[in-house]
């Protein structure tokens, strides 16, 4: 497949695991419209009390409908959404970590626009509306990047992101040939280093998104979720936009996706997504390996295939993705939820792997790896035949 090289574009569980650590009810002032994104619920994940943002940011029109959506929140104006003092680099953080995660929001703008070739889940790379997240899953990369918090950084210049895709769409032209990615459509990974259903819970920057992809015929936006935002329901992607709800086995899920919707729910929602317009994929990750683990994956598939109409099912592809951690976000979760480095912090199963962009990350052992991806595609094959793997790793 053909793959021009990313260059910049310069304009030419539970839902809320750890009780005890979640803050309490928000202080933002209700607004009056019906959408989930102002419900009890939505307010109880996002209770923002500060703002930092960048000057531009926070006059944009996107910055001032974040404001307007949190009228209470102190607003702070920082040089850079990278080097905030007292929030990114900050030890003290480690024991505030869910807590900074949902009272604290960061606007700046995008700087540099570039879509790189993936080929694994999507076959581009999109610069992403977002970075950091509201849940707080124990073994999530994106953390590490600005060190002991990485509350939503919300990019407010959408209009140039949009921009930006429109152009490298335009340049790719049709699709050549089909590939695992998808047959017919070039897909772009719109939420690489955030939950897009969560970022739709503070702003437009998703729906903005979804309007785009459905009048570019020869593109796809895709994301992963482990967040259940009816919203999204309402926008009318046309089939442009592939939603994978990720899924682990429950008690897993429990543990370690702190803040998320349940597993359950997640399920539950994708005939709703489907007949809303949504492609639905899934994508089983992070796949934990720890004593018992196949019989707990068996039976989330026996559950999926109870479960799952018929016309989910046709339609439907996984991506299964072995667990990766990282010795610096093992010693931050020391600090907040050492209950997760029981299952996630195994020495003797794992070995040290450098990542495509440099950081230096920790995987299964070859072996332990090769074994495990074996084990769980003949589960798949034995429990959900209908379910087609679109790539493992």
């Amino acid at each position: 497949m053909h793959h021009p090289s990313g260059t910049p574009d310069d304009d030419s569980g539970t839902l809320f695991g750890l009780d005890a650590l979640t803050p309490g009810p928000a202080t933002a002032a209700p607004v009056t419209d019906s959408s989930f994104r102002t419900s009890a619920t939505a307010r109880r994940l996002l209770p923002v009390r500060e703002i930092y943002a960048e000057p531009a940011a926070a006059a944009s029109p996107r910055g001032r409908q974040i404001s307007a959506r949190f009228p209470d929140a102190q607003v702070t104006m920082v040089d850079s959404h990278w080097r905030i003092p007292g929030l990114h680099g900050n030890e003290g953080n480690v024991e505030r970590w869910v807590r900074v995660k949902g009272e604290t929001l960061v606007l700046g703008e995008k700087k540099t626009l570039t879509t790189r070739p993936n080929g694994r889940s999507a076959d581009w790379i999109a610069p992403g509306p977002s970075n950091g997240c509201a849940m707080a899953c124990a073994y999530c990369y994106v953390p590490r990047r600005k060190g002991y918090a990485n509350p939503i950084t919300v990019f407010t210049n959408i209009d140039r992101i949009i921009a930006h895709l429109a152009r490298h769409i335009a340049r790719q032209g049709p699709k050549p040939e089909p590939n695992q990615c998808d047959p017919e459509a070039w897909v772009y990974d719109i939420g690489e280093n955030g939950d897009c259903s969560v970022d739709a819970l503070i702003c437009d920057n998703t729906a903005d998104l979804v309007h785009a992809f459905r009048q570019w015929p020869t593109a796809k936006a895709s994301f992963a979720t482990k967040f259940v935002n009816p919203d999204l329901l309402a926008l009318d992607p046309r089939g442009r936009t592939r939603i994978r709800f990720s899924v682990m086995p429950p008690d897993d899920a429990r543990l370690l996706d702190v803040r998320t919707s349940p597993v359950a729910e997640r399920i539950g929602a994708a005939a709703d997504f489907l007949d809303a317009g949504y492609e639905v994929h899934f994508n089983l990750s992070p796949v934990v390996v720890r004593p018992g683990w196949q019989d707990a994956w068996s039976e989330l598939l026996v559950h999926l295939g109870d479960v799952l109409p018929q016309r989910v099912k046709r339609q439907a592809a996984a991506e299964v993705i072995m667990l990766t951690h990282n010795r610096e976000l093992h010693e931050v979760n020391l600090g907040w939820h050492p209950r997760a480095e029981e299952a996630l912090w195994r020495p003797g199963l794992q070995q040290a792997k450098r990542s495509e962009n440099g950081a230096l990350n920790i995987r299964y052992r070859n072996g332990v790896k090769a074994e495990a991806v074996h084990t769980l595609r003949a589960l798949i094959d034995h429990h959900a035949p209908w379910l087609r793997v679109r790539y493992a790793f």
